[in-house]
């Protein structure tokens, strides 16, 4: 398994943004959030994802930004949960929706469970 976050997996455009947004579905463990929705893509890339950490929540950008490497770092290790459950490519976004302060050791146990929790729906309601 390749354990990289290339350039070409990083999700960008507006487009596939709002329609991340405005069609997509979602999955949570408390305080991630996974929001995803099939794609069409030219490259032969399975999954694109993005990643965020509300101002609201965290004032300084030194704060989001540390949190935004840690998300990316907790999808890097486990991106092949999601990959393997996959059979067409798919858009994602994570977010980190709480105050709290987590570590890195929480924080790659809950992106873990998340995963896990996509792949089972996913497995369930194979056509969605």
């Amino acid at each position: 398994m390749n354990f990289s976050y290339p350039p070409v997996e990083k999700l960008k455009g507006k487009n596939i943004i709002d329609l991340l947004f405005s069609q997509g579905k979602s999955v949570a463990k408390y305080p991630l959030r996974l929001v995803y929705v099939p794609i069409v893509t030219d490259d032969q890339q399975k999954i694109k994802i993005g990643v965020s950490v509300p101002k609201k929540h965290f004032k300084k950008a030194v704060d989001r930004n540390y949190y935004k490497r840690v998300l990316r770092e907790c999808y890097r290790q486990n991106k092949h949960l999601l990959i393997d459950n996959l059979t067409e490519p798919h858009a994602f976004m994570l977010l980190y929706q709480s105050k709290e302060r987590l570590t890195f050791e929480e924080l790659f146990a809950l992106t873990k469970e998340l995963f896990l929790k996509f792949a089972s729906q996913k497995n369930q309601n194979p056509k969605r």
